[in-house]
């Protein structure tokens, strides 16, 4: 898939089933523009942090459940999942009109997920997760500072003369492109990823195309928020990734110019793995070797030890 070249994503993915001590249900958000959002609130007995998670490119809220449970049971106050509209549980209400566009995941979608989230302790602190996509919506959401701290994994320019990966350009645009004008959502028989709409997919080839990424996009003016970021930052890359290699998680996290940002890299043997890769991280095989610190410093700000660390 073109999200992640290494990991296939996974149909059903291997989750947990949560504790005693934690709760969860799907629910529906409701959007400034009218999108029902399909998500899944996870509720425990601690008081930490308020815990966002956004997920990467056309990647289902499931792939995350594991993930929610384990903050939860951590000791935070709630987590919540969701699906970016068109993809997954979140549906085109009927009678939709409107164009799907990549950037509306990022300007609407992840204010109306935190306002959600927001309203089962309004004022609670809150933090945030984002996985590839979910890192770069952190600078175009508007919302920046409502997190005390936002994690990152695999966050990176798609500029994909900056990836590992040689055939990524030919899949996206000479096969995923053409293919898009003749169905409504990216089919998962493609090869390229999960249903997405087509509008998405063919912002975010365009986007891959330009030196700067979405930053060289005029349709994207809300670009500038970036330096309104002050946020605290902890991107995660995984070494054995193409995609979110050194110099496309460089090259994206210099636009946060205003914010603390620390990067380190894990390797699949600090993990007992063979591999990682782009998606991998968010695997419950993880959870007891790549998640703890990860989690400790979202809950608490507790400074994370494992990987190579180097300073954006």
């Amino acid at each position: 898939m073109l999200d992640d070249p290494q990991n296939s994503q996974p149909t059903s993915p291997d989750i947990d089933e949560p504790a005693a001590s934690v709760t969860s249900r799907d629910i529906s958000i409701g959007t400034s523009d009218g999108f029902p959002l399909a998500g899944t609130l996870f509720e425990g007995n601690g008081d930490g942090p308020l815990v966002l998670i956004s997920g990467a490119t056309a990647v289902p809220r499931g792939f995350y459940s594991a993930f929610a449970k384990a903050v939860v049971d951590a000791g935070a106050r709630a987590a919540l999942i969701y699906d970016y509209r068109g993809v997954g549980g979140s549906r085109r209400p009927q009678g939709w009109k409107r164009r799907i566009d990549y950037k509306d995941w990022a300007l609407v979608d992840v204010p109306a997920a935190a306002a959600r989230l927001d309203a089962v302790a309004p004022g609670h602190p809150m933090v945030g997760v984002g996985q590839s996509f979910g890192g770069q919506a952190l600078g175009l959401c508007g919302i920046a500072n409502r997190f005390e701290r936002y994690g990152m994994v695999a966050t990176m320019t798609g500029y994909h003369r900056l990836i590992d990966d040689s055939t990524v350009w030919a899949r996206m645009n000479l096969v995923g492109v053409p293919v898009s004008w003749f169905f409504r959502d990216i089919p998962r028989w493609l090869g390229v990823g999960e249903p997405m709409p087509s509008s998405c997919f063919r912002d975010w080839a365009r986007w891959c195309r330009h030196p700067d990424y979405f930053f060289g996009d005029p349709d994207v003016p809300e670009t500038e928020r970036f330096a309104s970021v002050t946020t605290p930052i902890l991107a995660l890359g995984m070494k054995d990734d193409p995609w979110a290699n050194p110099r496309a998680v460089a090259d994206f996290m210099k636009h946060y110019a205003n914010a603390p940002v620390e990067t380190r890299w894990l390797s699949p043997d600090e993990a007992g793995a063979k591999a990682i890769g782009h998606l991998g991280f968010f695997r419950s095989r993880f959870s007891a070797t790549l998640w703890p610190q990860f989690i400790a410093w979202l809950l608490r700000g507790e400074a994370m030890t494992v990987g190579n660390a180097t300073e954006a």
